[in-house]
């Protein structure tokens, strides 16, 4: 990927807060400029408001290389997309309408792209008439090109002859809205100036306001990230010292300040994913170096989600346990185990195993994103015990005792009816796990098998992948009673974003994860909590579907009040705390 010299907006704010130690670095908010006849013009009512909001405002040219693209998007905290000319519907597959109004094409290309990149990388967004339109149409939805012409029952004057800074029409609020709590109106004043507009909303959106024909007014995220779009003109307000409007602009500064604290937590800090199953899909064709749509986990979403490592498990379902399936099994964890590693070094210059905590450190201060290397289930050793020690050279940092059903090392928490503990070979295995070094992971496990490693282990144990039963009676999470056990004896339970252990009924959503962490929380101290996501394997919800997506878990922490003490522990400072104990000879 090349890269281009750019100003370094961060760098240039980081020198003024050195230089003066009472200064309080403000967000920054990249502001898209209005390209035509050969300049890069701006409203002043845009930039005013920004700065009365409490935000440093930063033009944003039109020009639409990638590279310079996402070098600029690293310098931001926040976007305000502005409005201008109508949208080319060329660029969303339609050919115009006879009462489309003129097209600014450069400036489209620059905006599509740079509205997807800044989604993907989770920077909050506001969106003027012309930049909901933009967003909307960037992230899968639809306009009207004319909304006369194409729309029925359109009756209110969208395009107003009255002077800019007063309201014109109103529209109607959602009662359940963002637009709402920041405005506390059920009906709201506003500017008109347009004829295109939102038809259909893209999907993770809802429509949050309308005028009384019916007409769009304002949409907003359903999956708890920071993206608004309001169809009038609140930036025009402010020019003649009415601040109705403010609350969007607060609002926006509010959220790129919380999106610039978790940037700034994550660099300061190992962010560690302890559960993984990206490898079960690398036969099917997929590129880790590209943003592939197959899986979750990729060195792009890594990248935008601010991901430092992540732990790849060889995943082996349980099946048959005669003399011919169990070497069958170890060779498969073998095969798949190799795999990560041709993986790895396919993309040795973004990427690099890692061993031991300090190698995650090293890495991050390259530049390079981190693989650890797990096996999930204890059917890959077998029968043969020598392969715990055999897998732990090649550089596995844990090992889960069993899967969805009993093995020869212990009984599970699937299909378990006997209600079986660990063997006397399971509790050899377990001794032999603590003494090469191959952290115990008990996700998986029954009650009585979870019970029986905590006594037989002499090292801290894990769930590497586990939520609490007391918000999700699920077998596969961990009562209370348990999860007292465990952090009892120095162990680390990690919170799993896989629907079915977050909620019983409905789709689970990032706040149901925030929920399971406060208890477990409050169960076990935070000394003893973590993230295990399950990504591509069945992993991912609302607000936090991908590697991509993590960031906005930060963010929902320092919601909550979580220290940066605490958000360190939390993101794999605890679980690594575990590993390098287990790992100490």
């Amino acid at each position: 990927m090349k890269t281009f010299q750019t100003f370094d907006i961060s760098a240039a704010y980081d020198d003024i807060h050195r230089t003066f130690p009472c200064y309080k670095k403000a967000p920054v908010i990249g502001l898209t400029g209005n390209f035509r006849d050969g300049e890069c013009t701006l409203a002043e009512g845009y930039f005013t408001s920004i700065l009365k909001a409490g935000g440093v405002p930063f033009i944003l040219p039109s020009f639409d290389d990638t590279d310079s693209l996402i070098n600029a998007l690293e310098s931001l905290d926040g976007i305000l997309l502005t409005g201008g000319a109508d949208i080319n519907p060329l660029f969303m597959d339609e050919e115009p309408v006879k009462e489309l109004h003129s097209v600014n094409p450069h400036r489209d290309r620059q905006e599509l792209l740079l509205t997807k990149l800044a989604a993907d990388r989770q920077i909050p967004i506001l969106g003027i008439c012309r930049g909901i339109q933009m967003m909307n149409a960037a992230l899968g939805g639809s306009l009207y090109q004319d909304i006369h012409s194409q729309m029925e029952g359109t009756r209110i004057k969208h395009d107003q002859d009255l002077e800019r800074s007063y309201a014109s029409h109103s529209v109607r609020i959602e009662k359940d809205s963002l637009l709402h709590r920041l405005f506390e109106k059920d009906v709201l004043p506003v500017n008109s100036f347009h004829h295109q507009a939102v038809k259909e909303v893209a999907p993770g959106f809802r429509v949050c306001a309308r005028a009384a024909d019916g007409v769009i007014e304002a949409m907003e995220s359903t999956e708890y990230k920071s993206m608004l779009g309001v169809q009038w003109h609140p930036e025009c307000f402010i020019l003649r010292g009415d601040e109705c409007m403010m609350p969007l602009f607060h609002w926006l500064i509010k959220e790129a300040a919380s999106f610039q604290e978790a940037k700034r937590l994550h660099s300061r800090m190992i962010t560690l994913d302890s559960h993984c199953d990206t490898p079960m899909f690398f036969d099917r064709g997929i590129d880790f170096a590209s943003r592939d749509k197959k899986i979750l986990v990729d060195l792009h979403k890594m990248t935008e989600g601010r991901l430092d490592a992540t732990i790849m498990v060889a995943y082996l379902k349980q099946s048959e346990r005669t003399d011919e399936a169990l070497p069958a099994a170890t060779a498969k964890a073998d095969r798949i185990l190799n795999e990560i590693e041709e993986m790895v070094a396919k993309n040795c210059t973004a990427v690099d195993l890692a061993y031991t905590p300090n190698d995650l450190w090293r890495l991050k201060m390259e530049g390079k994103k981190a693989i650890m290397l797990g096996i999930e289930n204890g059917y890959a050793i077998g029968k043969d015990i020598s392969n715990v020690e055999r897998f732990r050279k090649r550089g596995v940092v844990y090992m889960t005792l069993c899967h969805n059903g009993n093995n020869d090392i212990c009984g599970s928490a699937r299909d378990n009816a006997e209600g079986l503990g660990v063997s006397a070979f399971g509790e050899d295995v377990i001794k032999e796990m603590n003494r090469v070094g191959m952290m115990v992971d008990i996700s998986h496990a029954g009650e009585k098998s979870f019970y029986d490693a905590l006594e037989i282990s002499t090292k801290p144990i894990v769930a590497s992948h586990s939520s609490a039963r007391a918000l999700c009676d699920h077998p596969r999470n961990l009562t209370d009673a348990q999860l007292k056990a465990l952090a009892a004896k120095g162990g680390v339970a990690q919170v799993t974003l896989y629907d079915g252990f977050l909620r019983k009924e409905g789709h689970a959503t990032i706040k149901d994860a925030i929920n399971h962490l406060n208890h477990m929380v409050n169960i076990m101290g935070i000394e003893h909590v973590g993230i295990g996501t399950d990504f591509d394997g069945d992993g991912g919800i609302t607000g936090c579907a991908s590697a991509s997506e993590l960031i906005n878990f930060t963010r929902q922490l320092l919601l909550e009040r979580y220290s940066e003490e605490s958000i360190r522990l939390i993101w794999g400072g605890n679980f690594l705390r575990v590993m390098e104990e287990v790992q100490r000879k």
